[in-house]
């Protein structure tokens, strides 16, 4: 009896090639899509998206909080923390967020009611 080779788990195997013309069609498909999603990109019922950069300062009892995670739930926001010191005493970090201005305004508020200093950044004509 001859030994079948098995697959890695979520990978598919093409037993047959596909029927002409599929694969200019699924080409097509996958440029309409993107096509689609990049002309409603950075707009919305609720305005543009745009990018803002925060240093958040933590009091002592927010240290260990999973803050940043929570934001990113809790408000249809994109993060990228851009810089961080944390220590047992305080802990600093340079945020960088991505959404709807009423979005990240909320946001900015939900961060103060916790304790957490929110100042903008300030950036040079190098940094942007």
């Amino acid at each position: 009896m001859a030994s079948r080779k098995s697959n890695p788990p979520g990978t598919a195997v093409r037993t047959k090639a596909p029927p002409a013309g599929a694969k200019a069609s699924a080409a097509g498909a996958k440029a309409s899509a993107a096509g689609a999603k990049a002309s409603t990109a950075g707009t919305g019922t609720r305005g543009p998206r745009i990018q803002r950069r925060f240093w958040l300062t933590y009091p002592p009892g927010q240290i260990k909080a999973p803050v940043i995670w929570e934001l990113g739930h809790k408000f249809p926001l994109m993060t990228n923390i851009r810089q961080a010191s944390v220590t047992d005493e305080v802990g600093i970090v340079c945020l960088e967020v991505d959404g709807r201005p009423a979005d990240i305004e909320s946001a900015v508020k939900w961060l103060k009611r916790l304790g957490v200093s929110v100042e903008p950044v300030e950036l040079s004509a190098v940094e942007s």
